[in-house]
């Protein structure tokens, strides 16, 4: 078992307290970063769907007002809300693309009722994390990432022949090069706070040569006020009377707030490592309140009508491992500002007067690493012939079906364009493939029992009768009988001396994979984590005190183990290879 080494460069973990001069320093770098992302990319869909910019103004100041608060929720914890985390919070590019195609289908009002409605899947999949991680797998979530990013690039193309009338189409295009080349050379050669910065950097390059061609007009600047409150007639409302295009463009946008979902849990689980001086096993519970605030952020957005929030996660990691700051002080601090800017007009309109074709060129940057994000979720968990043929033919259909539509002319306008939808019908040929994979797997065997001392025969019966199955000599079939014992005996060391009537369910999963036996123990637990005591055990020299006995024989008979902690219910996976 791998032993995560000390980090030297946290100097403020979550919960401990941060100076005030510190805090407020580093929120100021963070709040930079949210209140542009923010920004353009409420403006992007929005310009791209011809709205008004009274409606643009609207859009606007709601995303400042929800992403602060949403920040700053995520940095307490309040319930089943909140991961403790700095995890800075705003619009975020995975709807542009559904989003433009449902204002040129309806109104403003549909597209509201839309992201409310789809936002109910984060919640749901903050309560059922447990339960769908054998279908909603790195192969599925890495490839919909992947679609969405390919989606989006099209519009990003599109803004680069935005040019006024009169106007060299070139000039849009070399303001557009020159923004892509300052960014990524900065991004590639520059270290540190430089680095952080660079798509600003290369957003303010494309925007003075934007100038020099007379396409940056600095008026709106110039005349937005200091301080103003929200025009409240600007809010399109609900649509409570839905339609066929809201039933036919429903399907996308759950796809897409599920995929959200399983990125903000993704997420989660890097900054809980990245924050701590010394890496400590995830904390699931953590992942689904931050999945819950996040389900929060996008009900929100649509009530609202703008666009649904999501994590900044390379935001984020850069900040803490930049500063070495992490904590919620920070959070609360950056979601305190950014709710004071959105009644700041000034500050948001300097954003909203960058050219399209420049905003196009950073949107590209974006999918860019959008789309690399998601073959690295992808391969997290390696990649055999089955996960290559599923994210091959998926992504086959998808980019085919945004290409050319087949089903439109067979489904008609309204259902053809949801259900041709090339990510939709990408990710739920991922779904159906991991779906079959799970199914054709060897059949698991099942044990349902007390978590009790008086559960051990059944569960040495079970696995002994496994073993012979599976053809193991006398040598492995012990050492996965040791493993299920000592699994047991650590389980109920941590989670104390029940009574037998009142002992939690125990249900036990096991099943041959490829030579190996896999065990799966649900139970409930208290505060501690098997990994990180595992962890722990593997530093200490000494004579190991009586109560550790368990765990270092659990360490030794088991190939790896893992401990997942959700609220209500734990996960223990115990693999024992056959062939040591």
């Amino acid at each position: 078992m791998s032993i995560a080494h000390k980090s030297e460069t946290i100097q403020y973990e979550p919960d401990e307290q941060c100076p005030p001069s510190v805090s407020i320093g580093v929120a100021f770098q963070g709040v930079m970063l949210t209140l542009a992302n923010t920004v353009l990319f409420v403006t992007i869909i929005f310009r791209a769907a011809g709205q008004s910019e009274h409606y643009l103004s609207w859009a606007v100041f709601s995303s400042l007002i929800i992403g602060g608060a949403i920040t700053a929720l995520q940095a307490g914890r309040v319930g089943r809300l909140g991961a403790g985390q700095v995890l800075m919070t705003g619009a975020g590019p995975h709807f542009i693309a559904i989003s433009v195609l449902a204002l040129k289908e309806g109104e403003l009002s549909m597209l509201a009722s839309l992201i409310v409605v789809s936002s109910l899947m984060q919640f749901a999949l903050a309560a059922w994390l447990p339960l769908l991680r054998r279908i909603i797998t790195p192969v599925v979530s890495g490839t919909a990432i992947m679609l969405i990013a390919v989606t989006v690039m099209s519009i990003a193309f599109d803004r680069l022949k935005e040019v006024p009338e009169g106007v060299p189409l070139a000039a849009g295009i070399v303001s557009a090069a020159v923004t892509l080349t300052v960014a990524v050379a900065l991004a590639l050669r520059a270290s540190g706070i430089w680095r952080l910065w660079s798509p600003l950097i290369g957003i303010a390059a494309g925007c003075a040569v934007a100038a020099y061609f007379g396409l940056y007009d600095a008026q709106r600047v110039i005349e937005a006020p200091w301080f103003d409150l929200p025009d409240i007639a600007a809010w399109a409302g609900l649509d409570l009377r839905p339609g066929a295009e809201f039933w036919a463009l429903l399907p996308v946008f759950v796809i897409v707030s599920l995929v959200v979902a399983i990125k903000t849990s993704g997420d989660s689980v890097v900054i809980q490592q990245i924050s701590r001086r010394r890496p400590q096993a995830t904390d699931f519970r953590l992942v689904q309140g931050t999945l819950n605030t996040n389900g929060l952020g996008a009900l929100l957005s649509g009530i609202a009508g703008t666009l649904p929030t999501i994590i900044y996660s390379p935001s984020c990691v850069s900040l803490i491992t930049l500063t070495g700051v992490a904590a919620r002080s920070v959070g609360y601090i950056i979601g305190g500002i950014l709710v004071g800017l959105a009644f700041l007009p000034k500050t948001a309109a300097i954003l909203l007067t960058i050219p399209s074709h420049v905003m196009g060129a950073f949107l590209l940057m974006i999918m860019g690493l959008l789309f690399v994000e998601g073959m690295r979720t992808v391969f997290q968990d390696g990649l055999d012939h089955r996960k290559a043929l599923a994210v091959g033919l998926a992504l086959s259909i998808g980019v085919g079906l945004e290409n050319q539509n087949i089903l439109l002319d067979l489904l008609g306008q309204t259902w053809g364009a949801s259900l041709g939808n090339g990510m939709t019908a990408g990710v739920l040929a991922a779904i159906l493939m991991t779906s079959f994979t799970e199914l054709t797997n060897p059949r698991r065997r099942r044990l349902e029992t007390a978590l009790d001392t008086s559960a051990l025969p059944r569960i040495d019966a079970l696995l002994r009768d496994l073993a012979s199955r599976s053809g193991w000599n006398d040598a492995s079939t012990e050492r996965l009988r040791a493993a299920g014992e000592e699994a047991l005996s650590s389980l109920l060391q941590l989670g104390g001396n029940y009574a037998t009537d009142n002992a939690p369910k125990l249900i036990l999963f096991a099943r041959p994979n490829n030579g190996t036996i896999e065990i799966e123990f649900l139970a409930v637990f208290e505060e501690e984590n098997i990994e990180d005591q595992l962890a722990y055990l593997s530093e200490q020299v000494e004579v190991p005190e009586e109560s550790e006995i368990s765990f270092r024989l659990l360490r030794h008979y088991a190939s790896s183990v893992r401990h997942r902690k959700y609220h209500g219910i734990d996960i223990i996976t115990v693999q024992v290879d056959g062939s040591r």
